[in-house]
């Protein structure tokens, strides 16, 4: 499961990010993502009782449970059905639980070193965080361009119509949130998640 799931987003490309402290918004959210055509997505923990929405759509998405910073965060997720979990950070405590729990761990970094201090601690993929403000897709290009085998994946601030130029600069996957949905019915959600997907 665990390089499956990589390879799944890999192949979706477009990771959303469900960040919400109300329960019934994230659950209508994945649901209207799931029409869409997306199946992994991320939950960020806002709050303890969004482990209780992790485990109401866990049946039907593949949950990756977002900003898990304490191993006593990522075994909730885990309880509550998630497939992986996600950092801002990259920390060796969560890439040891990772591995006993034989569950992917999406490391937070910034930096160069960083993404290749993750990338030697087997980090599947690497989540590269705040990258708006990093330099965008050209940070991306120059990050991968001494540094081919990185597993990348893009994050912060990014908007639903900039994911081809991070896939073009090397991403394997990008991380979407606010752009994907605020402001937007769950229908228009669906809509422009199987536009997205068209364009991709």
């Amino acid at each position: 499961m665990n390089e499956n799931l990589i390879e799944a987003l890999s192949k979706q490309k477009i990771f959303p990010i469900i960040r919400s402290n109300n329960p019934d918004t994230v659950v209508n959210t994945v649901e209207a993502l799931l029409k869409g055509g997306l199946k992994i997505m991320e939950v960020n923990v806002e709050a303890p009782r969004i482990y209780d929405a992790i485990s109401s759509v866990s049946k039907h998405a593949d949950i990756c449970a977002g900003g898990i910073i304490t191993a006593m965060q990522a075994h909730a997720a885990i309880a509550a059905g998630a497939k992986c979990f996600s950092s801002p950070i990259f920390h060796m405590n969560l890439v040891k639980l990772s591995k006993d729990k034989k569950i992917p761990y999406i490391a937070g970094t910034s930096t160069a070193n960083e993404a290749y201090e993750a990338w030697k601690a087997r980090i599947p993929l690497v989540k590269i965080y705040p990258v708006t403000a990093l330099g965008g897709p050209l940070y991306i290009e120059d990050l991968m361009r001494p540094m081919p085998f990185l597993s990348v994946m893009p994050q912060g601030n990014v908007k639903l119509s900039e994911v081809k130029s991070y896939i073009d600069a090397g991403a394997r996957a990008v991380g979407v949130g606010r752009d994907l949905y605020e402001g937007y019915s769950y229908s228009e959600i669906t809509e422009r998640v199987k536009e997205a997907i068209l364009k991709l």
